[in-house]
């Protein structure tokens, strides 16, 4: 990176905490679209529904047309609170861990239905070196990760004990590979891991050759 570009821990925290700003506004409205001006116009945003259902959006449009609009659309009332983060101003990279708490009581237990199990996002930011955003910084990627099978029980408890409002019912409905965004894997625009990392910017511990593979394989 240039010293034009290179971003300091305290650019990073700033950016981050406006990030959390804007995550306690469109919980509130339940409108996330807002969020896609934190993007780059090139950002690409990802994760994996199973092996070969997978959503990307590439560009500031897809990503506030589909992966928080189209993707988020009926959760109202749904917030993702940040539990823990991790800021790498060497990589320019954050971690945020969060936990999917739906709004909805569970009646048995006097606490929100949650999606249980580790939920977060990864992210790759930037700044911006030309065109109208030169000189901010944004997110260049994000990538997040949630636990599937806790998803779909929690939604079919919620679905259970008829506490699924319409708007929800109706977001449950959008999924497949004819839903805009969702890719077989072989299909898909963008690299599964971060572009940097997928191109081997960060390897920290390298894997063994084909070669050293096989031969474990024969003497195991």
């Amino acid at each position: 990176m240039s010293e034009s570009t290179t971003l300091t821990r305290a650019e990073i925290e700033e950016f981050w905490e406006t990030w959390l700003d804007i995550n306690r506004q469109v919980e509130i409205t339940g409108d996330w679209r807002p969020m896609a001006e934190w993007y780059a116009e090139d950002a690409t945003y990802g994760w994996m529904y199973s092996p070969d259902e997978h959503f990307m959006a590439v560009g500031r449009d897809q990503i506030r047309d589909w992966a928080i609009g189209i993707e988020m659309d009926g959760l109202d009332g749904w917030h993702y609170d940040y539990v823990c983060s991790v800021i790498d101003e060497q990589k320019a990279m954050v971690i945020g861990f969060w936990k999917q708490r739906s709004g909805i009581i569970n009646e048995e237990t006097g606490q929100e239905y949650e999606i249980v199990g580790l939920g977060g996002s990864w992210f790759g930011v930037k700044r911006v070196t030309s065109g109208a955003d030169e000189g901010t910084i944004k997110i260049d990627w994000q990538r997040d990760w949630f636990d599937m099978p806790s998803t779909a029980k929690t939604f079919m408890d919620i679905l259970s004990a008829g506490k699924a409002p319409d708007t929800l019912l109706k977001r449950m409905s959008v999924t497949g590979h004819e839903v805009p965004g969702h890719y077989h894997l072989a299909d898909l625009p963008s690299t599964v891991w971060p572009p940097p990392v997928e191109r081997g910017d960060y390897i920290t511990q390298a894997a063994p050759s084909v070669e050293a593979v096989e031969t474990q394989g024969a003497s195991a």
